[in-house]
């Protein structure tokens, strides 16, 4: 499948189960600063360091079905053009092309294990 949509980077999605707990290790003894964060009070945060950016999903609950929440976040730089070569290689998409209220075009699919893995275009925004 090499020559199409490239791949631009991956994040892990780890699911926590103490959101305060986990941001203060993240941030205070791991150096990551807070990018965003979801949920009042946030059950959800995008971390970086450096060029490296981790997701920490606390939605999930005590002990999710593998299908439900991110186990993987990829962007793309052409999330159409990949999600028609997933379809073309027989890849049913679990979701998407959907265009999020966090100015991302996301398309999700299922690996054989159920694992749900989320693949992003961030959209250009014009300036105002």
């Amino acid at each position: 499948m090499s020559g199409g949509p490239a791949l631009t980077s991956s994040i892990p999605v780890l699911r926590i189960f103490d959101y305060p707990r986990a941001r203060a290790f993240w941030t205070e003894r791991l150096g990551f600063r807070v990018i965003e964060e979801g949920g009042d009070p946030p059950r959800f945060g995008i971390f970086a360091r450096d060029r490296a950016e981790v997701f920490l999903n606390g939605w999930d609950g005590p002990d999710p079905d593998p299908g439900e929440g991110w186990r993987a976040y990829f962007h793309t730089d052409d999330v159409e053009a990949l999600a028609a070569s997933f379809i073309a290689a027989g890849v049913t998409l679990a979701n998407g092309p959907e265009t999020m209220t966090y100015g991302v075009r996301e398309i999700e699919v299922l690996d054989p294990d159920g694992n749900r893995l989320c693949f992003g275009q961030v959209l250009q925004t014009t300036p105002t």
